[in-house]
């Protein structure tokens, strides 16, 4: 075989982590203690340490002490949304959760990859994003670059490969679509509105 993976040559000095590497390594410090073992409805303690390293937290924000961030400088929660046990926000680029989304135990919301053409293996980054309204289920793998639109759902354990419509419920791996979230009907004035 002529081609060969040579990971000896992987580089990605171009790659900004958007912060030192001290800040960077004082962060996976405060993750492992303080902010992991504070107690369960301690929501604003954490919602304040995420803050202090840049994230940009909504109020009423409700994130458990198991979730991670590998740099919080890149994410971004809209009002009242919640982020269960062991979520993995691996943000790499940029992760934006809407307002009133429910992101649930045990996903994972991915924004690195590696070239698999590449014989170095370069990385890759793309954003995910959550529409307002949208949740995304337990166990779920939601690829880099993804986008869930608003009011979307994710049944558990499904892998997102690419966008998900607004007010759909998709599920499976690959995820595909069930069927509509909301549906639409008309009042008697002509007006619409979900139900």
């Amino acid at each position: 075989m002529k081609n060969r993976i040579r990971l000896d040559r992987y580089n990605q000095d171009w790659y900004s982590r958007g912060r030192s590497g001290f800040i960077v390594l004082l962060w996976w410090f405060i993750q492992g203690t303080i902010f992991r073992f504070s107690l369960h409805p301690m929501y604003a303690w954490r919602n304040f340490l995420l803050r202090l390293f840049g994230a940009q937290i909504g109020r009423g924000v409700q994130v458990r002490a198991t979730a991670k961030f590998t740099y919080p400088w890149k994410v971004s929660i809209g009002e009242y949304s919640w982020i269960g046990d062991h979520v993995e926000l691996y943000s790499l680029d940029q992760i934006h959760i809407g307002s009133h989304c429910v992101i649930s135990q045990n996903s994972y919301l991915c924004t690195g990859s590696h070239d698999i053409y590449d014989e170095n293996f370069g990385l890759i980054t793309k954003p995910v994003t959550v529409g307002d309204g949208a949740w995304i289920a337990s166990d779920v793998f939601l690829y880099p670059g993804v986008a869930i639109g608003e009011m979307a759902v994710v049944a558990a354990r499904s892998t997102v490969t690419r966008n998900v419509p607004a007010n759909l419920i998709f599920g499976g791996s690959p995820a595909v679509l069930i069927k509509p979230r909301f549906r639409m009907v008309e009042e008697s004035y002509g007006e619409e509105m979900l139900v």
